[in-house]
């Protein structure tokens, strides 16, 4: 560039980085335009302005943080700050859709495998220290024996226990019939409320049927086989927890269909039965042997029961679940 009456003026203008790229070849690979970049252009010192900041309102300081709890009070408010439903200081929820809840699994549930592991330890000591009270009542079921045995305070202590294990097996059982086959969610505030409520039911169903024997083995029958009776059948009831606490283990902690576990449980509650009528017939029936009695008695006394059992438990059920 020239200008007259004076010499030749030559500008310098800024390089800028497409001027850079536009010296290399076309085929150049992103490492070698970083490289040309580097080579023309080098970092220069930040230099921070020292001008006083003018972003607020005429008369006041500059503003400041607004985490500030001393901030000024045209600061906080605005024009939602007199609504009665606004309220900053709580959470809003989470953003995004909220996604499909994690079913229950029982093998998850620390109370029920602190339940079951509290009742195999307690039941393993009872066992050990009672050992010869079992051989003695085993053989007393099946041969049978004249003369009187009378029991400890212990020994009925160890029974009771058993029979309320049995009862809560059974209640763990029919929770997980609930859950597979009525509902998974109750207006109850936690599943071990629901737990307790079967237990409960099915411990007044195991009273019941004591009183009812009882009462009529002690109309019907006299004192001595009435006190047999009652300790054979809380030896039965005991052994049908033994039985049920396999199949509690399987559905809880290896997935075990809910079809094998109703086939299991029916199987040992046939046998059950089974030893229920041997022994009823063997202390009650022996001596006079009157066929249409015995199914009486075993129908007023055991199937109705059981029959009744099952319904009251499916109508707590259903009335405890939450229909959508």
């Amino acid at each position: 560039m020239s200008v007259e009456g004076s010499a030749d003026v030559v500008l310098h203008r800024p390089l800028t980085p497409a001027q850079v790229l536009s010296w290399l070849p076309h085929d150049a690979t992103p490492a070698q335009q970083d490289s040309a970049i580097q080579a023309h252009f080098k970092p220069s010192e930040i230099r921070w302005s020292k001008r006083p900041d003018t972003l607020h309102l005429p008369g006041h300081d500059k503003g400041r943080n607004l985490l500030d709890v001393n901030i000024p009070q045209y600061y906080r408010e605005g024009f939602f700050s007199k609504d009665t439903l606004f309220h900053p200081e709580l959470p809003g929820g989470r953003y995004g859709t909220a996604g499909d809840p994690v079913p229950y699994n029982a093998q998850n549930d620390h109370i029920i495998t602190l339940i079951l592991l509290l009742c195999f330890v307690t039941a393993f000591i009872s066992i050990s220290s009672v050992r010869d009270f079992i051989a003695r009542q085993t053989k007393n079921f099946f041969y049978g024996t004249r003369a009187e045995i009378t029991e400890t305070t212990n020994e009925w202590r160890f029974q009771l226990f058993l029979v309320f294990l049995t009862g809560l097996q059974l209640a763990l059982l029919y929770y997980f019939y609930t859950l597979n086959y009525i509902s998974d969610t109750f207006v109850l505030a936690s599943q071990y409320h629901l737990i307790a409520i079967y237990l409960a039911i099915i411990l007044g169903y195991f009273l019941f049927k004591m009183v009812a024997y009882s009462i009529v083995n002690g109309v019907i029958f006299d004192s001595k086989r009435n006190g047999q009776w009652i300790k054979q059948y809380m030896f039965i009831t005991s052994v049908e927890g033994v039985l049920l606490f396999p199949d509690v283990i399987l559905q809880a902690y290896f997935n075990l269909s809910a079809r094998f576990v109703i086939i299991y449980f029916t199987i040992a509650l046939i046998l059950v039965k089974i030893l229920t009528i041997y022994k009823c017939f063997t202390i009650f029936f022996q001596r006079n042997v009157v066929s249409l009695q015995i199914i009486l008695y075993l129908c007023a006394l055991e199937i109705v029961p059981m029959l009744l059992l099952w319904r009251i438990l499916g109508i707590t059920a259903n009335n405890l679940k939450i229909n959508f």
